[in-house]
């Protein structure tokens, strides 16, 4: 036959002065020699050898050339140095295709370096950057602050127009130092840094209401102000145009001071012996915070000058001396009485309290003489003891979850300061208590914050844990520990499908065929929310995401389900020893496999946030880690939410420290959305390191004339246990601030979270804290977060027949290999290839794992490209055979898969009735 070529020599580029080389095999071949640029290379050049195909039985010959850098620059051509080989046989020649020799180089200089600009916040920013000539042309990315700007991770950044850095709508938190950096295989060049600031503009509140008159009496000035904070100008933004005081005259009326009017004239003489007459205060009348009248509006005097005709006797003004005797002696009776009843009250005190006086009171409670139930108070001279100045307060119960004070440490020799105080005991005796029988005393008891995280991770870290009763610390947050679980069903037959428990990163793949025909199963995949059921996991273990639940327990099905759950680890071997364990009849914990052991009763890929499991009997599986090192790091996400109480001029900031899953941040959002609080800053990731060194939040650049701030409380701590055996339960800290002015509309801070001797966080705090409906933000990383359950065709991302075909074509093995180890190696997935093995069809179970990984996006260009390069491995190497057919199949798979249905061989109708599965 004419001369076929195995491996046909390949575009390159010489880097530097570096040779290149070009290779070429051809079977059956009595010669081969290259041409370069229409002439022929000398004989000398060539490095030729020659083998037998063990396969085919034929010789194959394979040549070689090297390409210097002078020979491609010593060319001037019309177009680049190419290079072509030529193969002889018996029957004629045969030309392989041409393939350029280019020098790659990357130019220093950028032909545009991006310029710094000043923004206003919410306008849009554009950098443009146009990278040095180069060949291959070079690769533009973009630095922030020395950290890589991705359009993957923020909707609101776009780097892909022309190499231009766009971000839509800038905020504040965009404000940086921005770097284009330009790479191909030569080098990597930096452009000159843009600085971006994001400024806001002042803006005027609302004025204040007028003033009263400064005047009392007369002309006078009346006042009203307003003032530059709705918002405050930030990062150099423009401070407000115009007045913040206004001022206008008034005329304050002067005060009027009352007059008398004439006196009215005397009434008549009555049976008393009197007559009266009246004047009023109406001349003028006063006004204007004017004095009233000085004087009496009403006179009396008798009528008879001292004599008096009464029932027709003369009565003199002078008393008779009986009369008066007699008032004498009722007034000393009176008296008399009185100081007798004070006596016996005296007398009945002080027996009452020599009878009382063995149980030795320092409370006095009236409540034992009235009989009614009344509050006791401390006596003078207890008041000197702090602990006892407010005995209504109650005790605070919260201790070892929030500290308020202003100590942050910045080594670990100041953390003895910090030490709890020991348990306080304020103990309260009441007599009323004691006469009635209820109690000895009253006793209020405030528990001491837990003791400090150690410094020897090896040893003392599991010690801790040990005193913590051998089980994961779990804390008292604002969450109730019996919550109810959350739980997703669906009814699945042969078709298969998948359940979703919305927002929370779970997921379960029920593959095509794992259900008999002519059956269904009711599934349910449940969230644990209580406490309990971790509590018997080993003592130097936490937990990286949910305990997960699925059934029924009796389940029966031909091929291994496909899990997905969230973690929160910076997946890395030398540091972590992860787990997957499952809880037993007895509810104890065994360990099912090590990630990164190879086991045929379990298959875990880990990725980057989540973890797939194929697992073959359904029940509580978790996903534990053991830190190994102190550089074992866990993900935390932070956010901030706000409240306005009603009402009041106070204002909570609540930061939230919490688990970097989905799941552990929709219990935030659930406990926010009952508070009313608003998310006010996208929520943030922080690395915390298992180094035992706590977690200081503080609060920063607080306008000071605008807000204020409880003393003590702007540095709060979380110790190291607290955060790294959150278990999943949000922890988070509050900051009460108080505006002097309701006017004030606006607050702007900043929040950081930073780890002693680890990363820091800062979080931008801009909000309106007047709005009340605001609803809060969730943060969701899933797309399908309302969809529970789906069944059939609708929920894979591959087409059933597509799947079947690939199915039939992988899972029969040849004499080359290419086989569902093969597809695997393609995929990524060629760890633990021996619970591959052990399945009836390997290629699902490949491809029902690869589906769980890609549920988040719809694309199957992956799948198609690996499809595509097997099935150009298998043209390349097969005969014109059955294995040819296969090669078509795989073709016909990955053209269906980029939705363009082309086929790519003449023999495709020959071979497809062979693979429709």
């Amino acid at each position: 036959t004419l001369p076929h070529f195995i491996q046909e020599p390949e575009d390159a580029y010489i880097v530097k002065s570096n040779p290149i080389k070009l290779r070429c095999r051809a079977v059956p071949a009595l010669q081969i020699f290259f041409k370069c640029n229409g002439e022929w290379v000398h004989q000398n050049e060539h490095f030729s050898h020659e083998y037998k195909d063990l396969n085919t039985g034929l010789k194959v010959r394979e040549v070689m050339i090297n390409v210097s850098r002078q020979q491609v620059e010593d060319f001037h051509g019309p177009e680049d140095y190419w290079c072509l080989c030529v193969a002889w046989s018996h029957l004629g020649t045969s030309k392989s295709r041409k393939a350029t020799v280019r020098i790659a180089y990357l130019r220093k200089n950028f032909e545009q370096d991006p310029q710094g600009k000043e923004v206003p916040i919410n306008g849009m920013i554009v950098l443009h950057c146009r990278p040095p000539e180069g060949v291959p042309a070079a690769e533009v990315e973009w630095l922030k602050n020395e950290e890589l700007v991705s359009s993957l991770t923020d909707d609101n950044i776009d780097t892909r127009a022309d190499h231009n850095l766009i971000i839509n709508e800038a905020r504040l938190s965009d404000s940086g130092n921005y770097t284009c950096l330009a790479s191909n295989i030569v080098a990597k060049r930096r452009s000159a840094t843009a600085t971006v600031i994001v400024f806001v503009n002042g803006g005027w509140s609302l004025w204040t209401e007028w003033s009263a008159c400064n005047a009392p009496c007369g002309r006078g000035v009346q006042k009203r102000s307003r003032t530059c904070t709705n918002p405050a100008p930030l990062n150099g933004g423009a401070f407000c145009e115009g007045m913040s005081v206004q001022k206008i005259t008034c005329n304050a009326p002067c005060p009027i001071d009352g007059g008398w009017n004439e006196w009215s004239q005397w009434t008549v003489c009555s049976s008393q012996c009197e007559r009266q007459r009246t004047r009023e205060c109406n001349s003028p009348i006063p006004r204007h915070r004017g004095k009233m009248c000085e004087g009496n509006s009403e006179a009396t005097e008798n009528c008879t000058d001292g004599l008096c005709t009464q029932n027709r006797k003369l009565l003199h003004d002078v008393k008779p001396q009986s009369m008066e005797s007699s008032n004498d002696v009722a007034l000393y009776s009176g008296l008399g009485a009185g100081i007798i009843t004070v006596a016996i009250l005296v007398v009945a005190v002080m027996l009452y309290r020599k009878n009382h006086s063995e149980y030795g009171v320092d409370v006095i409670d009236s409540s034992a003489l009235t009989g009614g139930f009344q509050s006791f108070n401390f006596k003078n001279t207890r008041q000197g003891n702090p602990l006892l100045l407010n005995s209504s307060m109650q005790p605070d119960l919260t201790v070892g979850r929030t500290y308020s004070t202003p100590l942050c440490f910045q080594d670990s020799t100041d953390k003895e300061l910090f030490d709890p105080l020991p348990d306080i005991k304020v103990k309260v005796q009441s007599s009323f208590m004691v006469s009635l029988g209820v109690a000895e005393r009253a006793e209020f008891h405030a528990k001491a914050p837990a003791e400090t995280f150690p410094r020897d991770l090896s040893r003392d870290y599991c010690s801790t844990m040990d005193r913590r009763k051998k089980g994961l610390l779990t804390l008292n947050g604002p969450f109730s520990s019996c919550k109810e679980p959350l739980r997703t069903t669906g009814v699945f037959g042969h078709h298969g499908g998948r359940l979703v428990v919305p927002n929370t990163g779970v997921s379960l793949l029920v593959p095509h065929g794992s259900v008999a025909e002519n059956m269904s199963w009711e599934m349910y995949m449940v969230i644990n929310q209580g406490e309990a059921s971790v509590q018997t996991l080993d003592s130097c273990e936490i937990l990286l995401g949910p305990e997960v639940t699925y059934g029924p327990p009796g389940l029966d099905l031909f091929c291994p389900v496909a899990m997905t759950i969230a973690h929160c680890a910076e997946v890395d071997a030398e540091n972590w020893n992860i787990q997957l364990k499952r809880r037993t009849q007895d509810s104890k914990w065994e360990e099912v496999m090590s990630v990164e052991e190879e086991s045929t009763s379990c298959y875990c890929l880990m990725d980057s946030t989540s973890c797939h499991l194929l697992l073959d009997q359904p029940g509580s599986y978790a996903l534990v880690g053991e830190p190994l090192t102190q550089a074992a790091i866990k993900r935390l996400k932070l956010a901030v939410f706000g409240t306005m109480e009603v009402g009041s001029m106070s204002y909570t900031l609540r930061v939230y420290c919490v688990d970097d899953t989905p799941h552990a941040f929709q219990g935030v959002v659930a406990a926010e959305k009952t508070r009313g609080g608003q998310l006010l800053e996208e929520p943030k990731m922080l690395p915390f390191r298992a180094n035992t060194f706590s977690l200081q939040v503080s609060i920063q650049d607080v306008p000071q004339f605008l807000w204020s701030i409880k003393p003590f409380t702007t540095c709060q701590e979380f110790s190291f246990p607290q955060v790294w055996c959150s278990n999943q339960q949000p922890l988070y800290c509050a900051f009460s601030l108080e505006r002097y002015s309701p006017v004030t509309a606006q607050l702007s801070c900043k929040i950081s979270v930073r780890q002693v001797k680890g990363h820091e966080q800062i979080l931008q705090v801009y909000t309106a804290v007047a709005e009340t409906e605001k609803e809060s933000v969730p943060f969701f990383m899933q797309t399908d977060c309302t969809i529970t359950s789906q069944t059939g065709p609708k929920a894979f991302k591959i087409p059933l027949s597509i799947r079947q075909r690939i199915c039939a074509t992988f899972d029969t093995a040849n004499a080359k290999g290419k086989d569902w180890q093969l597809l695997a190696q393609k995929l990524h997935l060629d760890r633990n290839l021996g619970y591959f093995a052990k399945q009836r069809s390997p290629s699902a179970v490949i491809l029902s794992l690869w589906e769980a990984r890609h549920q988040d996006t719809s694309d199957l260009d992956s799948l198609a490209s690996a499809l595509e390069e097997i099935g150009k491995i298998h043209s390349k190497s097969s005969p014109k055979d059955q294995d040819e057919c296969e090669s078509d199949s795989i073709h016909i798979e990955a053209s269906s898969l980029y939705g363009t249905g082309r086929l790519t061989s003449q023999n495709t109708e020959d071979c497809a009735s062979e693979y429709t599965g």
